[in-house]
Parts: structure tokens; C-alpha cells; sequence
């Protein structure tokens, strides 16, 4: 059998993108409705579309050195571009609120995931992704698509024509993302310097956070995103309202599919025949956290 033989076929991977790039097409029709235009086209709808077109263009050059380290990182500047670009159409509170913390967000898990690959060396997700051009494009342009399902909410109340005050909505909004952002952050800095203990080489974290929950970063995440679709609410109209479901697809991603699912299929890959991993697995859940209790 050749090499090209031993090829996956291209197929599946293009229907992907297409599929990816239809659902983007219906979030951009909803988040345009009674939005801003510009020169006659939605803005909503120019960031989405610039959002998929920074993911391919990176994409080259990634595919042709075979690199996936600028992956996590461009994610980063996607969501800090499309925000900055919609927070010049309505300068409101509302839209400097939300511009500023989708931007920290990002910056801060860009820069954590960019830092961590960089340390590793690569990210054994794309081992064998990249060497096939059509499955590699497909992993930038599912990137795209999150970046405009996640932050859907925020970018159309920001180019939403109705810009009512921050209020209840506002400050309630706040508190939650202060809450699941921090929660995130600190469940990243637990792990990070769990592993940077040499006494805990192939070792998996149970303490802190991880206590409470095996997967509590992504329940900040999760929480977070809530606080930024409460923030957004009041400024939404009509078919905008689709764009709230910005939480529930940030939460069926990271439980359904690219997250929790990978990360618990390694470990049990890893961990599974210990019986101290078994009772870790049996006293602490997967995403919700609760106070940690005996473990048999």
C-alpha cells in the first residue's frame, strides 16, 4: 500500500467545512437582524465572514511548515479583532464592557494555551490531523466557528441599532463572568503548577479545584460565557435572539465533543487501572462542582 493509499479520504473533511460554514451562514442571517450596516451589508456579517477568513489565511502558511503552534494563539487574536471591529459601531457601555472582556478573556487563554504548546513542543491533537490538507483546514475553520458562536451574543448587541442602558442585566452579567473567570483562571494556575512539580511526573491533579470537579476550568469557561449573553440580553431584538445560545454551545463543545470527552478518554487511557484514579473518578464530578467528600 502506498502513502497516498494510506490517505483518508478528503470527503468527510470538506462536507465539515461546509456543514461549519453553513452554520455560521444562519447565526450571521440572526445576529444581522435590525443590526448596523455597512455600505449595505450587516456588520454582523462582515465580522463573522473576517473571522473565517483570519483562520484560513493562517492556515497556509500552517499547513505548508506542518505547525500548529499559532493554532490557540490566533483563536486569541480572532476573537480580540471581531470585538474591536464591532465595538467602533456602537460605543455604548454595554459594547466597551463586552468588547473589553471577551479581549481579556482571549488574551489570557491565547497566551496560557500558546505558552503551554510552546513548552510541549506540539499538541498531540494535530498528529494526525495536519499532514492532510482538507483535515487540518477543517480544524481552522471549526475554529472560526467557535469564535463566532461563542462571542455571537456580544457581537450582536454591540452592532445591535437599540443600545439601552447597562442596568440589573448589566451588573448582574458582570459578576457572573468575574465568577467563571476566575474560577477558570485559577484552575488553570493549580494545574500548571501541579505539573511543574517534578514529584508529580505522570501524575493527575486532584487537589484545589480539580477536587471539587475534573474538568473546573471548563465549568468557569462555561459560567463565564453565561455572564457575557446575560450582559448582552437587554440590546438583543428579533432574530437576535438566537444568538443566546452562545453558552449552550460553548457547553455541548467542551462536554460533548472537544473537550471533556478527549480529555477523560486519556486519562482513563493513563489512570484507569489505579484504584486511586477510580476513586477520584467516583467521588468528584465531571463539570459541577461540589465539595469534594470521602473517597473510598
Amino acid at each position: 500500500m502506498t502513502e497516498t493509499d494510506k490517505r483518508p479520504p478528503a470527503g468527510k473533511s470538506i462536507i465539515g467545512i461546509a456543514i461549519a460554514v453553513a452554520i455560521a451562514a444562519g447565526m450571521a442571517i440572526a445576529g444581522s437582524y435590525e443590526g448596523h450596516e455597512l455600505t449595505g451589508m450587516p456588520v454582523f456579517a462582515l465580522i463573522a465572514a473576517l473571522a473565517f477568513a483570519i483562520q484560513w489565511l493562517v492556515f497556509i502558511p500552517a499547513y505548508i511548515s506542518q505547525s500548529e503552534r499559532y493554532y490557540d494563539f490566533t483563536g486569541s487574536v480572532t476573537y480580540v479583532t471581531v470585538v474591536a471591529c464591532a465595538v467602533t459601531v456602537n460605543n455604548d457601555p454595554r459594547s466597551q464592557l463586552l468588547a473589553a472582556l471577551v479581549a481579556v478573556w482571549a488574551l489570557r487563554l491565547g497566551s496560557f494555551l500558546f505558552l503551554r504548546i510552546r513548552d510541549a513542543g506540539s499538541d498531540r491533537r494535530f498528529d494526525r490531523i495536519k499532514p492532510f490538507f482538507f483535515r487540518f483546514m477543517m480544524t481552522w475553520t471549526l475554529q472560526g466557528l467557535w469564535v463566532l458562536m461563542t462571542a455571537a451574543a456580544a457581537l450582536a448587541a454591540m452592532t445591535s441599532t437599540q443600545t439601552p442602558k447597562l442596568g440589573v442585566f448589566g451588573m448582574l452579567g458582570l459578576a457572573v463572568w468575574l465568577t467563571g473567570f476566575a474560577i477558570e483562571v485559577t484552575a488553570d494556575r493549580q494545574k500548571r503548577d501541579f505539573r511543574r512539580d517534578p514529584d508529580n511526573a505522570d501524575r493527575f491533579i486532584q487537589q484545589g479545584l480539580w477536587a471539587w470537579s475534573r474538568h473546573p476550568n471548563y465549568f468557569g469557561e462555561i459560567l463565564l460565557w453565561c455572564g457575557i449573553a446575560i450582559i448582552a440580553f437587554p440590546a438583543l431584538q428579533g432574530w437576535q435572539y438566537a444568538t443566546l445560545i452562545s453558552p449552550v454551545f460553548v457547553y455541548l463543545l467542551l462536554t460533548k465533543i472537544s473537550g471533556i470527552p478527549m480529555l477523560d478518554a486519556h486519562a482513563v487511557k493513563k489512570w484507569g487501572h489505579e484504584e486511586e484514579y477510580q476513586a477520584y473518578r467516583k467521588a468528584t464530578p465531571v463539570l459541577f462542582p461540589r465539595p469534594p467528600k470521602a473517597r473510598a
